[in-house]
């Protein structure tokens, strides 16, 4: 059973866990989870699709991200997504974390912090393996590329990283 830690606004830890997806938070607590812009030198960025049986945004295009697990950093929960979800290893990648913000939920149970990092790095298309349970799919797309999936409708999360992208 994935577990969570919750915190609180100001982003502490309040030494209690949630059960991944359980939705039991009150208002003022929050679960924490990381984003990874994955970017090549010649401004080109990796970004997967969303199995069209997923319940929420299917077919829509994102880059990879996901929960922090209960005694995980930031650091460590963005470098295990962005391996599990694309094959690439980032240790070591230029960049980092660059920023935080936060969704409020009031009554669902469903607040949360995102840290948002970018890493650089020459990789090669072969080396990307994307996880075949998740995705339909990976592109090496240009700033303009990902701005027309957003005016779409079909990018996840891009208004609140769209600075991540333009470095």
């Amino acid at each position: 059973m994935e577990l969570w830690d919750i915190y609180d606004k100001d982003k502490k830890k309040t030494g209690r866990t949630m059960k991944r997806n359980d939705w039991c938070l009150k208002d003022g607590e929050y679960h924490l989870t990381v984003l990874g812009v994955v970017a090549r030198p010649d401004g080109r960025f990796l970004i997967t699709k969303r199995k069209l049986n997923k319940a929420w945004a299917p077919g829509w295009w994102e880059v990879s991200g996901g929960a922090c697990q209960a005694g995980e950093t930031s650091e460590q929960a963005v470098k295990r997504e962005v391996l599990e979800e694309t094959g690439l290893d980032v240790t070591g990648w230029d960049g980092g974390y660059l920023f935080t913000y936060h969704r409020e939920n009031p009554g669902e149970g469903d607040n949360y912090f995102v840290d948002v990092y970018r890493f650089v790095s020459d990789f090669d298309v072969s080396e990307v393996h994307p996880q075949q349970e998740e995705t339909d799919g990976f592109m090496l797309a240009t700033l303009e590329e990902i701005e027309k999936f957003a005016a779409e409708g079909i990018f996840l999360h891009y208004d609140s990283i769209k600075q991540a992208f333009l470095l």
